[in-house]
């Protein structure tokens, strides 16, 4: 790699600082990448250095974890987030966008930020990390994918309740899904030609309008009229018979029609090496699958996994 990866800290009082102490202590020079963060909040377990250029990192991180600092006020305690961190927060993550759209970093790694503590503490207004990822990018919409090396999903809709997922599922928002989705394949993965299964929102794809009409009123038109257009596209199929291992191996990535459809699979195939895929910006952006887990912080327990996989996966795909 010509240049490292940049992962932003994300929530001081979660288990972010200990994991990416142990993401250097796994990775040392093999994958160049450094923190943005206050390096009094690292549980100081590892050595650190802290950068005067983010060039430094491949050269200087076999003498210690790099660092892009960021000051904020007060310790880090661990489990208890603090309103007067949350304006570095942001920054850190303002940062990061910043370096990698500069070219001084090829991609950005975010680790979990708490959406609460940076509304109380800096009025942040948007709904998660993607939105204002999006909102600092210029990008008009992006889209989330779950990925592992058995498995990639996008669900067309997210966090809305169950009951309220027909009246989302549009056919010009499952259009723009794919189309960001198949993109992003060719773009970022380097499939010259993907193959998108796509999940029917019924059970058994709405058996021929037994068991629900939206499969055939909203998904097959659009589907049929992208494959027009020359994508390979299968569908709409019966949720329950896409994730076996045979299937899997007849697509490169799965659209699912709602949350828990698509993030049953993944968690169960690949539940520590998940990482969140961000696609649409125009740049990569990778986080690890999980949240600020503040019960177990500051506890030495915090799994590495889906940390490391991220930066692989961030690594791999600035350089696809």
């Amino acid at each position: 790699m010509s240049r490292p990866v940049a992962l932003s800290c994300g929530e001081p009082a979660g288990i972010g600082p200990e994991l990416t102490e142990a993401a250097w202590t796994a990775l040392g020079t093999d994958l160049p990448f450094f923190w943005i963060g206050d390096p009094a909040h690292l549980p100081g377990k590892v050595p650190h250095v802290v950068l005067q250029d983010p060039a430094e990192a491949a050269e200087r991180c076999a003498g210690g974890l790099p660092v892009w600092p960021i000051s904020m006020p007060g310790p880090r305690v661990p489990g208890t987030p603090q309103a007067a961190h949350a304006a570095g927060v942001i920054r850190a993550i303002e940062e990061g966008v910043r370096l990698v759209q500069s070219g001084k970093a090829s991609a950005l790694c975010t680790l979990p930020i708490h959406k609460q503590a940076l509304a109380e503490g800096a009025g942040f207004a948007f709904p998660g990390h993607t939105e204002f990822l999006a909102h600092l990018a210029g990008a008009d919409e992006v889209v989330m994918m779950l990925a592992s090396d058995r498995l990639r999903v996008v669900p067309v809709t997210i966090h809305i309740a169950i009951a309220d997922v027909p009246a989302a599922l549009t056919p010009g928002l499952l259009e723009r899904r794919i189309r960001i989705t198949h993109a992003a394949l060719v773009s970022q993965f380097g499939i010259a030609k993907p193959r998108l299964a796509v999940a029917g929102l019924n059970p058994h794809a709405g058996e021929g309008g037994r068991m629900g009409k939206e499969d055939a009123a909203v998904i097959a038109p659009v589907l049929d009229r992208l494959r027009a257009e020359g994508m390979d596209l299968r569908g709409p199929l019966p949720g329950d018979t896409m994730f076996h291992e045979r299937a899997r191996a007849g697509y490169d990535t799965a659209i699912c029609m709602y949350h828990d459809q698509a993030l049953i699979p993944i968690k169960t195939l690949d539940f520590d090496e998940g990482v969140n895929v961000t696609l649409g910006l125009p740049f990569v952006r990778t986080s690890p699958d999980h949240g600020t887990a503040f019960d177990i912080a500051g506890k030495g327990l915090a799994n590495p996994s889906s940390t490391l996989a991220a930066l692989r996966m961030a690594a791999r795909l600035s350089t696809a």
